[in-house]
């Protein structure tokens, strides 16, 4: 088994309405997003993936949050935009690309809102 993980970027907004603390209050982050993925078989360059193309399928999610206030996103109108609820859908976008459904798989998705502060969503197996 092989894994591959790409470090991607992204600036934005939120707040956490009903938080009885300060994140109740307009705030933003610049978010890290950690993307692990896994493969036994390597390609005839010998590798599992592409960096490149990871970053590409990443970058095409990420891109959906990038300054923006995510409480306006239609992913977040019914939920927080916790860093929990954040690397569930960076998940759940990647998981619907075709090419994580043959025999690459997403192992994890980690998002970090501060230097020291970090989520990793995997699904339950």
């Amino acid at each position: 088994m092989y894994e591959l993980t790409i470090l991607a970027e992204f600036e934005a907004a939120h707040q956490l309405p009903d938080y009885p603390g300060k994140c109740s209050r307009l705030h933003g982050h610049n978010w890290k997003v950690e993307v692990t993925v896994a493969g036994h078989e390597l390609n005839h360059l010998g590798m599992v993936m592409d960096f490149k193309d990871l970053k590409a399928e990443v970058g095409k999610v990420i891109d959906k949050l990038d300054h923006y206030y995510l409480n306006d996103l239609p992913a977040f109108k019914a939920m927080n935009p916790t860093a929990e609820n954040i690397a569930k859908y960076i998940y759940d976008s990647l998981a619907k690309q075709s090419i994580f459904q043959q025999t690459i798989k997403i192992r994890c998705v980690q998002v970090w809102e501060s230097p020291r502060s970090a989520v990793k969503y995997y699904p339950q197996n």
